[in-house]
């Protein structure tokens, strides 16, 4: 900026020289040649009256080096030069200060040199006797006169030139060091130019909506972070040549945290078919698919992101679906397990009525046919009931709640029960505190009902099955201990799955539907209780559930 005010200050001084220059000079000129025609005028009329009074004798005497006189005669002829030889010289009647002479009594020209450097004023005035008398004077031509005054001139234009710099720079540095020394972060605080006001409030305004700007900026990326920190799922942010921009802890914890480095390649190589996925993704806007990793089962979905027809980058979303797996599995599982646990009652109940619609049974073997397909029958409707009730708990269905009395139920159970224990040789007894609860009281009967009965059908004859309630200040306990044939170690995490038997074969022997035990998982579960149990092969098991 500095510069600008200089140059333009020069520029101005220069123009400005210059056209005083021209102007005065010009002025000067007309000026002295005026004064020079007009002291000519004169000094020819004391000539002329000179001349009248002794001729050719003043012209003489008057000579002078400044001053040129010519007398010339009514014909043109030269009577008379003070320079030259009258002799020599033409006739003059031709030029044209002497003809206007001639004509109206004076006349005056100016006439330039060939040099162009000089110029000659001539005045002439006529005689009472009709001759003309001529005086004439050299002057210098504006050319001339600028070539000898141009050194001086050069000098004190010089002169203004660098003074006018110097004084320009020390006035522009002047100029500058307010704007230079702006405070731009506290803009109203300046004690500058009341020309630059304006111009402080708009940046004061700026700044303003900038720091808004930001802090919304800021807070919407914490804001960000904080929800990517907290997902569960893993993120992953990348630009358009698949640099990591930006990762959550999942993802770290996924892929692992060197791998992740922001500003690094992502390492495509680390999952199965992930680089084909992502130039899928790149390509159609979007691709997914699963792959294990470890024990786990995890869904990829892979997006583009793009903006007016350009691509930015992509985004990859891991879910961990190993729950998901494990329950379409399992639906599959139970698919197929109620459809042969169905199958096979009805298969028998219609072998058996069968028979009998073809008469091919014996009368006294009737009865025998009819209570097997009572049984059977039976059997399908306590299959039914289980797995209704087991929907029931898995669509998280709301059911009544009230007070409860544990050891209540358990005396209620251990008299339903009691006819199958006394006919498997099993003693059954039930002790301990009334354990008050609330809770769903057909969840808790049937709880303890399917522990009771698994403990008398997997037990040997002159075994025991107790069943205790207790109460402390962690809550209520209920305990069913039993001395049958136990459960083998690892068989322990399994046995509370649908449909699972540890021995098939005496499963079938003993009727079950291979549901008692889920269906305790899942009211355990609805009950927010805890379950324990330990078991030793050919000792017994305990299950301890507290609520």
């Amino acid at each position: 900026m500095v510069g600008k005010i200089l140059r333009s200050i020069l520029i101005v001084v220069i123009a400005v020289l210059f056209a005083s220059l021209a102007v005065v000079t010009g002025v000067l000129y007309r000026y002295f040649g005026d004064f020079q025609q007009s002291q000519l005028k004169d000094e020819l009329h004391l000539a002329m009256n000179g001349v009248q009074v002794a001729g050719t004798d003043y012209l003489q005497a008057s000579h002078t080096d400044q001053h040129r006189l010519t007398w010339i005669a009514s014909n043109g002829d030269v009577l008379y030069d003070s320079h030259a030889d009258k002799g020599e010289m033409e006739n003059h009647a031709d030029r044209e200060e002497i003809r206007e002479a001639f004509a109206t009594g004076s006349g005056s020209s100016v006439r330039r040199s060939s040099t162009l450097t000089e110029q000659t004023i001539y005045e002439a005035g006529r005689l009472p006797d009709g001759s003309v008398l001529r005086i004439s004077i050299s002057r210098a031509s504006v050319a001339s006169l600028m070539v000898n005054i141009f050194p001086p001139i050069l000098l004190i234009a010089s002169f203004a030139v660098l003074l006018s710099a110097w004084l320009a720079y020390r006035m522009a540095k002047r100029v500058v060091e307010p704007l230079n020394t702006l405070d731009l972060e506290h803009p109203l605080d300046n004690d500058a130019y009341e020309e630059l006001s304006p111009l402080l409030h708009r940046i004061e305004n700026q700044q303003r909506e900038s720091r808004l700007q930001m802090e919304t900026l800021h807070r919407h990326q914490e804001d960000f972070a904080q929800i990517i920190r907290h997902m569960r799922e893993t993120l992953v942010l990348l630009d358009h040549t698949e640099t990591v921009i930006s990762t959550n802890p999942a993802a770290e914890q996924l892929f692992g945290t060197d791998c992740l480095q922001t500003g690094t390649k992502f390492p495509s190589d680390l999952i199965p078919d992930m680089e084909q996925a992502i130039k899928t993704a790149r390509e159609n806007g979007h691709f997914e698919f699963r792959r294990s990793i470890g024990f786990r089962t995890y869904q990829f979905d892979i997006s583009r992101i793009e903006s007016n027809a350009s691509v930015h980058g992509l985004v990859i979303l891991a879910f961990d679906v190993t729950e998901q797996e494990e329950a379409e599995r399992s639906r599959r599982e139970f698919s197929a397990n109620v459809s042969h646990e169905l199958k096979t009652p009805l298969q028998s109940i219609i072998g058996s009525a069968e028979l009998l619609e073809s008469n091919l049974v014996k009368a006294e073997d009737i009865p025998r046919f009819v209570g097997h397909i009572h049984r059977e029958a039976a059997r399908l409707v306590t299959l039914i009931q289980d797995i209704i009730r087991l929907s029931q708990l898995d669509e998280q269905v709301e059911l009544p709640r009230e007070e409860v009395c544990l050891l209540s139920l358990a005396e209620n159970v251990r008299e339903m029960l009691a006819e199958i224990a006394q006919s498997r040789k099993v003693s059954l007894t039930v002790s301990g505190d009334s354990g008050i609860i609330i809770g769903v009281r057909q969840l808790l009967s049937q709880l303890i009902y399917n522990l009771t009965d698994n403990a008398i059908r997997y037990n040997r004859p002159g075994g025991s099955v107790e069943l205790t309630v207790s109460e402390d200040e962690a809550g209520v306990c209920l305990t069913i201990r039993d001395t049958g044939i136990g459960i083998p170690p690892e068989h322990l995490e399994k046995v509370f799955e649908r449909f699972y038997r540890v021995d098939k074969s005496h499963s079938r022997q003993s009727g079950g539907t291979g549901l008692g035990l889920s269906i305790v998982k899942h009211a355990v579960s609805y009950h927010n209780a805890n379950l324990q149990i330990e078991s030793v092969p050919g000792k017994g098991t305990t299950i301890v559930i507290r609520f």
